[in-house]
């Protein structure tokens, strides 16, 4: 269970009473997640009605000072009216408040599940979520530079080194050395940017039926390509899990989505094809660090850093899925 610090039943409930959100019901700890201790709370609500909220603490790979970021971006997606769940500030108006030398957050609760075979419908209704996100974050004051961006995909392969990689795959070394270089030398530094929200994985997504009910998880969010979040978000929903099986229908139909709010320009359009090799990179080179260096008796479930390296190659011999024709 994601459930690293313990807070008793007293200590709680004087937790939930600086929020005006009712008193708590009761607290129950959550096993997904891999960085935070979350927690979902019921309370009597402001009405006495009933309310649900998430409790987030901020365990690892969150630095403080970007929390305010994050969670002030909910609120204006919100605001936008998003999907996506706002921020429960305390009675002092404070996004978060510290429990120690550590930090917590009280999140609006939202209904859905994640698929794990997403149908051309559903992809269609991210790819939209996804584009709206894009356009309601144009005017959000904060910025935050890409931590995941090129330069850490080449550190932490780097600190694989080559052996490393090796014993992940014979061939991964090979890969990154003949993709990356590339990849890196292409990169283009004048499309469009916003907000981006940089893990729209299906995990990320909550949905009921083909309806999207809420994004979630925005602590990779940064200010950067559009076009390269509709390549991240196609890599993690276009694929089965290994990344070995290609779905033309959820493809065409999350670009059609998105491009039903936000039409790409020719630009944004013909650099997908690179990057969605570099979003490939990204998982790849994160993964692989995390496979080789995770302790083997670690909560967290190590992924399979080729299942990202296939779908790399895949994108670089296949770039015409991203042709205009391609989407009918």
């Amino acid at each position: 269970m994601a459930v690293y610090t313990q807070i008793g039943a007293e200590d709680m409930a004087a937790l939930v009473a600086e929020f005006d959100v009712g008193e708590l019901v009761s607290a129950k700890g959550i096993a997904e997640g891999v960085s935070n201790s979350n927690w979902l709370l019921d309370t009597t609500g402001r009405d006495g009605k009933g309310a649900r909220f998430i409790l987030t603490m901020y365990e690892f790979r969150i630095e403080l000072e970007d929390l305010p970021y994050f969670l002030s971006l909910l609120d204006h997606l919100a605001g936008r009216g998003c999907a996506v769940p706002r921020t429960i500030h305390d009675r002092a108006g404070a996004l978060y408040r510290m429990r120690g030398d550590k930090a917590l957050a009280l999140i609006e609760f939202l209904p859905g599940v994640s698929v794990s075979e997403p149908t051309p419908a559903q992809a269609r209704a991210v790819g939209t979520a996804l584009a709206q996100m894009h356009l309601a974050s144009a005017d959000f004051a904060g910025s935050r530079e890409n931590g995941m961006g090129l330069a850490e995909w080449q550190r932490l392969f780097d600190a694989c080194g080559a052996e490393g990689l090796a014993r992940i795959d014979p061939d991964l070394a090979g890969l990154v050395a003949e993709h990356m270089p590339r990849i890196a030398a292409q990169w283009p530094a004048d499309l469009p940017r916003s907000v981006i929200h940089a893990d729209l994985f299906p995990d990320n997504v909550l949905m009921l039926g083909d309806k999207v009910t809420g994004l979630i998880d925005f602590y990779f969010a940064c200010n950067d390509i559009m076009a390269y979040d509709v390549a991240v978000t196609h890599a993690a929903w276009c694929f089965d899990g290994s990344g070995r099986s290609f779905d033309p229908a959820v493809s065409a139909a999350l670009l059609e989505g998105y491009e039903s709010v936000r039409p790409l320009l020719p630009e944004e359009r013909a650099a997908l094809p690179l990057l969605a090799q570099g979003a490939a990179m990204r998982f790849t080179s994160s993964r692989a660090y995390d496979w080789l260096n995770t302790p083997a008796d670690a909560l967290v479930v190590r992924k399979d850093p080729m299942a990202f390296a296939r779908r790399l190659q895949f994108y670089a011999a296949n770039p015409a899925i991203f042709d205009t024709n391609a989407f009918a």
